[in-house]
């Protein structure tokens, strides 16, 4: 409700802390707040653009929901950072979900508590694939806006497909896109508030400003739009669903192409235990860049764990 969402921002939030660090000798980016006393943790997996930064207030507000019972850590996608540390490399799909599974293996080999996955859009994908493969340490995985596979009525996603499909052009647009770094940082950011985001937190605007402004990240998101764009004309693994659908969440949109309401029944139909629900406040699959999306999706995900997970309210 509109009252605890105030009530919320105006609260001294725990701030997110961002380091980098060497995964599988990759530079990455994190965003993380700790708890001192733990329950589980949770896990966050971004989207395409996978840049954690845009994420902030989500990963604040879910800390507050959460009451502090959880660390919280995100972790940010390949070469989708404000400095080029692999240049001239491009990383797919599959290559950040080994990235990912890098990162469980060396930075929460020594977690004792279970770890719970949060993910956005392509991140629910991936988050999957974490799920089988450390089926041990994952307690519940929940997918917000889900992107799991194509959805062949969506002209936006025709239209990204061949934009991404072709080398030329997407080195154009992010070209194009990365000239905006010659304007001052204070023009960029009205360019950005009055084109994209009106609507935009000062947190998403930044975010755009620091990180899409970069000619390696919109080159990369391009490149793992292609290589998603290959992997995702498959079905779902509709058996491996069913076999954990116990521990699986989905939020879906109203009116999102890449979790289409179609998707919602197909999984409704193949793994019935799913838990899924439908978001009809108006908010967006980019829901983390506005502050009432983000602590509305944040209230939902720890609604969602402490019902799952009765014992730790």
């Amino acid at each position: 409700d509109m009252e605890s969402e105030k009530e919320l921002m105006n609260n001294a939030k725990t701030p997110v802390t961002s380091r980098l660090s060497r995964v599988s000798d990759l530079m990455t980016e994190i965003m993380e707040i700790q708890a001192e006393d733990p329950k589980f943790h949770v896990l966050f997996i971004p989207g395409n653009p996978g840049v954690v930064p845009f994420y902030k207030d989500f990963l604040e507000s879910l800390y507050e929901f959460l009451d502090g019972n959880a660390s919280i850590t995100a972790i940010g996608q390949i070469s989708q950072t404000t400095k080029d540390w692999e240049p001239g490399r491009l990383f797919s799909l599959q290559e950040q979900i080994d990235h990912k599974v890098g990162f469980i293996r060396q930075d929460m080999e020594g977690v004792k508590v279970p770890i719970i996955l949060v993910a956005h859009s392509i991140g629910s994908y991936i988050s999957l694939d974490i799920l089988r493969k450390f089926s041990e340490k994952v307690v519940y995985c929940i997918g917000l806006y889900p992107f799991l596979t194509l959805n062949k009525q969506s002209t936006k996603q025709s239209l990204i497909g061949k934009l991404a499909a072709s080398s030329v052009l997407s080195a154009t647009a992010s070209f194009l896109i990365a000239s905006l770094r010659l304007l001052p940082v204070w023009a960029a950011r009205r360019l950005v508030s009055n084109s994209l985001g009106a609507s935009w937190s000062d947190t998403a605007v930044q975010a755009t400003c620091t990180h899409l402004r970069q000619y390696h990240t919109m080159r990369n998101v391009l490149y793992m739009a292609m290589t998603e764009f290959r992997e995702l004309a498959a079905e779902p693994d509709w058996d491996f669903m069913r076999e954990n659908q116990s521990r699986l969440a989905f939020l879906f949109g109203i009116d999102d192409h890449w979790g289409p309401l179609q998707l919602f029944e197909e999984i409704s139909k193949q793994a019935p235990g799913t838990s899924l629900s439908i978001e009809r406040e108006g908010h967006t699959h980019a829901f983390c860049c506005t502050v009432a999306g983000s602590v509305w999706v944040a209230q939902h995900v720890a609604t969602l764990i402490k019902n799952r997970f009765t014992h730790l309210q």
